[in-house]
């Protein structure tokens, strides 16, 4: 006989156990059973499913390293999305959407504002200068960004030369890198104007995230209006709308001249840290706790499907 479980989660636990509950909590309020794929059981549900011995209806992935296709858990959401399991987001559209190099030519043909950008391939690092019109494009300092790159690794902030590329390919071995320039937001009332967007199946949550110490704080529908950040949630939904991705964050800053500009173009798998279990890093509880509910509320709408 099959097990079969209506969600299924991969989850590495390295953060606090507050979104893991929410979903529990979720999923049986909407009457489906649940299995968190953590490491300890990583390996065993693998070989089950690849027997047939257990199935599932919807996964979310909130665990998987999409430049390593020999890493289990990769290995995990691939063979899930091959044998016809919901996946929040299936591999090819996470890959397409989280490629920064992939996608930064399709943001620009959509009219998405991005910093101006010069892509260097890895085998052309040997033999690439920068000519005079594209470093009066960049400017100094620049950054550099491994395409693949998450968590600030292989991210250069003050490169002024091809020599810091080295830095970044150092730190990140990928295919591409992203040459770009710096976008300073500006002051907003002590603050930086740095928003990090949650977008899950459609559903909206703007929060300022202060870059240079990751706090979170939820922006108030007062601030919306008086500040006209509007183009926020705008700008999230192209950025759905043109990548198919159903739960993923974005970071958009507004500069000194009053463009939103976005920085960081598609996150995969956020990081659900709660703001009580790290003040400083985490996300408000009440934001964590609403893409949670959101979150089954989709899965529920894909398996009506």
């Amino acid at each position: 006989m099959v097990r079969t479980y209506d969600f299924t989660m991969t989850h590495k636990l390295d953060t606090d156990d507050f979104f893991i509950h929410c979903i529990q909590r979720e999923c049986a309020t909407q009457r489906l059973n649940f299995f968190l794929i953590e490491p300890v059981w990583a390996e065993c549900f693998f070989e089950r499913f690849s027997r047939g011995e257990v199935s599932a209806r919807v996964l979310l992935n909130m665990h998987s390293e999409h430049h390593q296709p020999d890493e289990l858990f990769h290995r995990i959401v691939r063979s899930m999305a091959e044998k016809g399991v919901q996946v929040i987001d299936p591999p090819e559209v996470a890959l397409n959407a989280f490629d920064k190099a992939r996608l930064h030519e399709r943001l620009v043909a959509a009219g998405i504002p991005v910093p101006p950008t010069v892509i260097v391939k890895r085998e052309q690092v040997s033999a690439f200068e920068l000519n005079e019109a594209q470093l009066a494009l960049l400017g100094l300092p620049f950054v550099i960004k491994p395409s693949m790159g998450y968590g600030r690794r292989g991210v250069v902030l003050d490169a002024r030369s091809l020599a810091d590329l080295a830095r970044s390919m150092t730190a990140w071995n990928d295919a591409n890198y992203l040459l770009q320039q710096r976008i300073v937001p500006r002051d907003l009332g002590g603050e930086p104007a740095y928003f990090r967007v949650f977008n899950v199946f459609g559903s909206i949550w703007c929060c300022w995230w202060n870059c240079f110490t990751d706090r979170y704080r939820a922006v108030t529908a007062e601030e919306m209006e008086k500040l006209s950040l509007g183009a926020l949630p705008e700008i999230s939904r192209q950025i759905a709308q043109l990548t198919g991705m159903r739960f993923f964050s974005t970071e958009i800053a507004e500069t000194g001249a009053g463009q939103f500009v976005v920085i960081d173009y598609v996150n995969d798998q956020c990081h659900m840290l709660s703001q009580s279990a790290d003040a400083q890093k985490g996300v408000p509880d009440e934001i964590v706790a609403g893409i949670a509910r959101r979150l089954i509320e989709g899965a529920k709408g894909l398996l009506a499907s």
